[in-house]
């Protein structure tokens, strides 16, 4: 079993038997696991963080309303299906957040976008894998308090790897 479906399935247990579950007891019943798409190597990526000159603290606007702080740090450049892309890259007391939005957004992907918690390399280049796309937890309940993705992490291509929308 790759580390992919190693996590998936860990993932999946989580859902189903911890108490911190998004999953609603109601939802417990009938789960049967989260949908994916399958693990695309291409849609992986070490990139260098264009780091801002001054990167800014701003607020970003929640699923419930409410505002939640993190560091506009940097930007990421890179290519998918041919089309160079950027997004965003933020950071907060426990690392970096890559919110976004793809063209699947509200058919395949959850409607409000998906999250990436990148890693760092020893080299200090940023892990962008896009298999390890999740949804946050208001894709599961309306009780989660979710940062939106901001405008300027919506991308016109389709990212079609990790997670899909919850059924």
């Amino acid at each position: 079993m790759n580390k992919y479906n190693l996590q998936r399935a860990a993932k999946d247990d989580f859902f189903e038997f911890d108490p911190q579950s998004p999953l609603t007891p109601e939802q417990k019943t009938n789960f049967e696991g989260l949908y994916y798409f399958p693990v695309d190597e291409a849609l992986r990526f070490e990139i260098e963080i264009e780091r801002f000159e001054d990167p800014q603290e701003i607020r970003m606007q929640t699923s419930t309303g409410h505002l939640r702080e993190f560091v506009r740090y940097g930007q990421l450049h890179f290519t998918v299906d041919g089309q160079d892309l950027t997004l965003t890259i933020y950071a907060n007391q426990h690392g970096y957040f890559l919110p976004f939005v793809d063209a699947q957004a509200g058919k395949e992907t959850y409607g409000a976008g998906r999250y990436l918690d990148p890693e760092v390399t020893e080299e200090g280049r940023l892990v962008l894998d896009f298999n390890l796309a999740y949804n946050p937890y208001c894709a599961y309940n309306d009780r989660d308090s979710c940062p939106l993705p901001p405008a300027e992490n919506r991308l016109p291509v389709a990212i079609k790897a990790g997670e899909k929308n919850f059924k």
